[in-house]
């Protein structure tokens, strides 16, 4: 999944950096109660319909390959580094990051390439063939924004984890680069994964235009996993897409039920409701937008961004002042500071915040920040906060 954020020209810059959310919610009121008629239709599965496609299965060439290099005289740690090799070195895999296909374990070991679901479900089936435990893991990091067609797709992140002991354990990544971490990650079991996997299938043909077969992937994400507010969200668009605006509305608003701090959803009801000529309740949402984005540090933070490239230095003083205000944990907010602050030419303001930062960063083991080898062994316990990552559509 991409994680660069890339300014949209077509969205309006609330909208873009509104997604740069902590853990409030929106408020906002939408008139919502689960309609049973309408959620059978939607949901009329009773049971995984796509049993033959198995993300984390690997094949007797990648076991062939995991017992020649790892022994079985190393430890734990030493099989997760061993695997990292086999993954990202030039000896063997040298897998490349391409965010434009969720592939499954054996697919990505044929590939060589994939985005970091797909990387993850290589590397978890290699941990469990070895004996390690390894289970995915959600992290909150600054979304990416990309334009493919008409349609604004924001992607997420996942990365995979597992203990060696209670009070120590590893993560391991594969990301060109990672940005306002937040402290946030969760561990999330098989069916999860595997209702993310569906959803980023359905994304992917839904960006090819092909609506049945991105309903039943969607389909079968939710049935997997029935709050997946992404796929909730998906599904509204190929409903939009399709012309059944019952059907749609009721999508995006089951999205805001499973995650009220879904500004997707909101911006796409809002416009839901443009198009059907109820100016007044889209306006409402935008509002609703507009207020949770005061409230949002991530959100003066990308305004102070965009400020201090476009060299308005202070803009993105006033912008990133308000960031720290809001929320002092976060040391990418002094570091964005300090820039401007060097641009001003006040240099012992800026070493002042640098050297807040690097103790920010010192006091917090559980701030993930991936070094050049992808992986990281770490001996306490992270803060775990409740997040879902994936590939996201916005109606443009």
């Amino acid at each position: 999944m991409n994680l660069r954020l890339q300014t949209i020209e077509t969205l309006t810059l609330s909208l873009l950096i509104a997604l740069l959310s902590g853990c409030m919610s929106i408020d906002i009121e939408t008139n919502f109660a689960p309609d049973a008629s309408i959620h059978e239709q939607i949901i009329n599965q009773t049971e995984d319909l796509f049993p033959e496609i198995e993300p984390l299965v690997i094949s007797d060439e990648i076991r062939a390959m995991v017992d020649g290099y790892v022994t079985r005289f190393d430890t734990d740690v030493e099989k997760v580094r061993k695997l990292q090799d086999i993954l990202y070195s030039e000896e063997f895999l040298h897998i490349q990051y391409n965010d434009e296909k969720t592939y499954t374990a054996i697919e990505t070991f044929y590939e060589r390439e994939g985005n970091c679901l797909g990387v993850m479900n290589l590397y978890i089936g290699m941990a469990r063939y070895l004996g390690l435990d390894a289970s995915f893991q959600t992290v909150r990091v600054q979304p990416s924004w990309d334009l493919r067609g008409d349609l604004l797709v924001l992607s997420e992140h996942i990365n995979a984890t597992g203990r060696f002991s209670p009070a120590r354990y590893y993560v391991v990544d594969f990301t060109p680069e990672i940005a306002l971490q937040q402290l946030t990650s969760r561990v999330i079991d098989d069916q999860d994964g595997r209702a993310l996997f569906f959803n980023n299938l359905g994304a992917e043909a839904l960006l090819r235009g092909d609506l049945d077969t991105a309903l039943a992937y969607f389909k079968n994400a939710l049935f997997l996993n029935p709050d997946l507010a992404i796929a909730w969200n998906n599904m509204g668009t190929v409903y939009s897409r399709s012309g059944d605006s019952d059907f749609a509305e009721y999508s995006y608003k089951m999205a805001f039920e499973s995650d009220n701090r879904s500004v997707t959803a909101i911006n796409n009801l809002a416009k839901f409701y443009a198009r059907q000529g109820d100016d007044i309740t889209a306006n409402l949402y935008m509002r609703a937008i507009a207020q949770f984005n005061d409230r949002n540090p991530y959100y003066h933070y990308a305004q102070g961004a965009l400020a201090l490239a476009e060299s308005d230095l202070l803009t993105a003083r006033r912008a990133f002042e308000r960031a720290l205000r809001l929320k002092r944990e976060e040391p990418d907010f002094y570091l964005a500071l300090a820039q401007v602050h060097i641009r001003l030419g006040d240099i012992e303001e800026a070493e002042r915040l640098n050297n807040s930062a690097e103790q920010l960063v010192m006091q917090n083991a559980e701030i993930y920040r991936p070094s050049e080898d992808r992986v990281r062994i770490i001996n306490k316990d992270s803060v775990m906060r409740d997040y879902m990552p994936g590939i996201s559509i916005m109606v443009n």
